[in-house]
């Protein structure tokens, strides 16, 4: 059933483990910034002068290594449903007992777990046909969404000297970062999320300082950037990798109960056992799949208890394309720095970003 290739998958997605973030400069080793030395041929890309003005800035980071620990929730969730010989109708078993009222029914199931998940499986083709198969999708789904966790940005560079540096506009311009929303690329295909859309507030990042130097080598100086990962990944959940996967449904729940025919799961633990009603058992097929879909974006609700930081540093390509003074694009970026969950930090593996003046 694909167990190894869903556990690599998730493991990538959400292990705690630390891996270091490699930067590079903005600029290569023989690139001063400076363009042609041939006086008969302009720069096509001349070196700005002032780094001020408001740039549409898209972020991309690789978080799959860095994930905070309590996020682990998530794995065991998925791995539950596939990971013992008599899955995954075992697992659907364990909802259906969970949903079923204290009694003589609820006791007799229990005990006869065994039994009854092999008569199941027995039948999975009827049952479950595609449970394994898109479990595994949405495991993969979210190991994309991990590996390119992108944040849509504004930062708006003035004319002012940041205060962070002196009051000296040589040092440092005064700038605001606001984080709007969410980039992701899933099967190859880009999809932007805007807060403002899903009633989610932008994050907005003030007092940060810019500056510039006469090579065109941007800096951005450190900042923290809070997010809410568990409403982050709930976003990514039902607006990008469910639909993938299946385009009539809008959550988890609508997912697990395509894969899963209840009616089928009632009628044959009612021949397993001889004791209840089918219905009984398909409605409980119904109430545990809800349950387990209600548990899951729990376990997303209860990581953001803490923010997820990302601590960062940036070093950019200034690019002054009208030959105005004034830069244009923001090249060839780089974070480097941490990101923190509950005052644990990691290094911040791969993150790039690039912008262009709004």
């Amino acid at each position: 059933m694909k167990r190894n290739h869903l556990t690599t998958t998730l493991a990538l997605l959400l292990a705690s483990a630390t891996v270091a973030g490699c930067a590079a400069d903005a600029t290569g080793p023989d690139d001063d910034g400076g363009g042609s030395d041939d006086p008969m041929m302009p720069d096509p890309d001349p070196v700005p002068l002032t780094p001020e003005g408001k740039f549409s800035v898209q972020s991309d980071f690789d978080i799959a290594t860095n994930i905070p620990g309590t996020a682990g929730t998530v794995v065991n969730y998925f791995l539950a449903a596939t990971d013992e010989a008599d899955d995954p109708t075992k697992f659907i078993l364990e909802q259906v007992i969970n949903a079923l009222p204290n009694g003589s029914i609820k006791n007799t199931l229990q005990g006869s777990i065994p039994f009854v998940a092999g008569y199941l499986n027995d039948r999975l083709l009827e049952v479950a046909p595609t449970f394994v198969d898109k479990i595994i999708d949405v495991g993969n789904g979210l190991g994309q969404v991990a590996h390119h966790f992108g944040t849509i940005e504004v930062l708006d560079i003035t004319n002012t000297p940041a205060p962070s540096v002196g009051g000296d506009p040589s040092l440092g311009f005064a700038a605001t970062k606001t984080v709007q929303g969410l980039h992701f690329n899933v099967d190859n295909v880009d999809i932007d999320l805007r807060f403002a859309d899903y009633a989610i507030a932008d994050v907005k990042v003030e007092g940060l300082a810019v500056s510039l130097e006469p090579t065109g080598k941007l800096n951005v100086a450190q900042h923290k950037v809070p997010l809410k990962f568990g409403a982050m990944m709930k976003l990514a959940m039902n607006e990008v990798i469910i639909p993938f996967i299946d385009p009539s449904v809008t959550d988890l729940e609508g997912l697990l109960k395509k894969a899963v025919n209840c009616q089928k799961v009632g009628q044959y633990v009612f021949e397993a056992i001889d004791l209840g009603s089918a219905s009984t058992f398909e409605s409980a097929c119904n109430t545990g799949l809800r349950a387990a879909s209600t548990a899951f974006y729990r376990a997303l609700d209860n990581i953001d208890t803490a923010a997820l930081e990302f601590d960062l540093l940036g070093t950019a390509r200034g690019i002054d394309k009208n030959h105005d003074g004034k830069m244009d694009d923001i090249q060839t970026g780089v974070w480097t720095g941490q990101l923190g969950y509950a005052g644990t930090p990691a290094p911040l593996s791969t993150a790039k970003f690039f912008g262009t003046k709004m």
